[in-house]
Parts: C-alpha cells; structure tokens; sequence
C-alpha cells in the first residue's frame, strides 16, 4: 500500500485501496488478545492542492480479545474509521508550528502499512469487557462469578481504620 506523491498529484482520479493487511505483528506480545484476522482494508487517497495527501476510509476484521473482567474469550467486528493527512518534506525533523493533525514525511512515496496497524492499536479497548455487567472473578478463590457466587469473605478494610470496626458494636 505505497502512496507515490508525484504520481498521485498528476493522476486524474483519487487512488483506491481494497487490501488484506495482516496486522499479527502489530499485537504480538499482548496477553489479553487470542486471535486477530488480517484487516480488510477500504481507503480512498486524494491529493490536495498544498501538495498533502488525504487519505480516508475503513478497516473491517475480526478480533478475539480475553475479557479483562473473567478471562472469557470475547469475538469483537472491529469497523475502524481511517484518516490520515500526509505531507512531504525535505526533513520532517525540521517543521516547526505544523499542523498536529498533518503527518510530514520525508520522501516520494508513503507505506500506509504501519499507519493501519498503528490505527488498529490505537482503537484496542484499554480494558475489554464480555458485557456491562461482568462479574468478573472472585478475587480469593477465583469462582467466575457471573455463573455463581461464592461464600468468600470479600470485604476489604483498611488497615489503618481497622481498629474501628469493632466501636459501633
């Protein structure tokens, strides 16, 4: 998926991307995700007049993800939303007072690969969830609680007002 600068600005038409790309790498190493299918991806690139890039469209797959409540395998429809703005310069280092939402590059041409696996990242749910109302586990023998309870004691008291329980008694 290589966006050539020169020839994009002197094409006609926007160029369009319809592309499997495999984004296994971009979570490797992360315990809470079991499985993720390679994304199919759906983007438009339109070149401006300034000489940037706009690059828009969706990211579609399939991600196993472990609940972080239960630890129960939850199947999650990612539809990722995708828009990146790109300009080329000589040196990206030296751009001073750019616009935040510009992404400079150095060069003629652009991988958006790396940009959809970064996407891809970004939109990862920091703590994921089976449902709203997950139980989770029983924090001392570690019973899935949305199947059935448990007769542990789970009242936590701080230490330092510990002595206080005992005075309304």
């Amino acid at each position: 998926m290589l966006i050539q600068f020169r020839k994009l600005t002197t094409s006609d038409q926007p160029l369009q991307f319809h592309q499997t790309v495999d984004v296994s790498r971009a979570v490797k190493g992360r315990k809470e995700i079991v499985a993720v299918t390679p994304l199919e991806v759906d983007l438009k690139a339109t070149p401006s007049v300034t000489g940037s890039v706009d690059v828009r469209g969706r990211l579609q797959g399939q991600l196993e993800i472990k609940c972080s409540r239960c630890l129960k395998s939850v199947t999650e429809q990612l539809d990722i939303p995708f828009h990146e703005v790109f300009q080329p310069v000589e040196n990206p280092d030296d751009v001073q007072d750019g616009d935040e939402d510009i992404t400079y590059v150095k060069g003629e041409s652009v991988d958006l690969a790396q940009y959809v696996e970064e996407a891809l990242v970004l939109y990862l749910p920091l703590a994921p969830v089976c449902s709203e109302d997950c139980k989770g586990l029983c924090p001392s023998c570690g019973k899935d609680l949305n199947q059935d309870s448990c007769d542990c004691d789970t009242e936590v008291i701080d230490p330092r007002l510990a002595g206080l329980k005992d005075f309304f008694k």
